[in-house]
């Protein structure tokens, strides 16, 4: 029997930790694994600029070193990093699947307006789409400020 996993997907913003240290503790307290996920998509498919905030030239090496750096707060959480090129939302539910993953964790970003109508919304997709549950989190610094 397969030990239960948990899927975190990163874009190493900021926003993603109050996530990650959610998927942590759940992962520590189900005994599951944590797998951590990151979807560099192209920029090609914002047309670069400012709604693009990823690498400008996305090295493959270069990914991979900053995903390794992605790591649970708790040492004790076993996880495994994955790198995968494409679509996040796509990616995202393709990898829960595939890994048989009984929980996403993921952070929003809480674009609204143009933003989210350019760059529509990747957690709301996987929402919808997945077929496991799915756990949003609020970036809790941005609550604090708006306050």
């Amino acid at each position: 029997m397969n030990a239960p996993k948990i899927l975190y997907p990163t874009d190493f913003s900021t926003t993603g930790r109050t996530a990650l240290e959610m998927a942590t503790a759940l992962a520590r307290d189900k005994g599951a694994s944590l797998v951590i996920l990151h979807v560099e998509e192209p920029p090609t498919a914002y047309g670069g600029g400012e709604y693009y905030y990823g690498l400008a030239n996305p090295v493959r090496s270069e990914l991979q070193r900053m995903l390794k750096e992605v790591v649970p707060s708790d040492p004790g959480v076993p996880c495994e990093h994955r790198l995968m090129l494409g679509s996040p939302a796509g990616a995202i539910i393709e990898m829960a699947e595939r890994e048989n993953v009984e929980l996403i964790v993921m952070a929003t970003h809480g674009r609204t307006g143009l933003t989210r109508a350019l760059m529509g919304s990747v957690a709301e997709e996987v929402v919808r789409k997945a077929k496991c549950p799915v756990l949003t989190v609020k970036n809790t610094s941005a609550a604090k400020v708006a306050v």
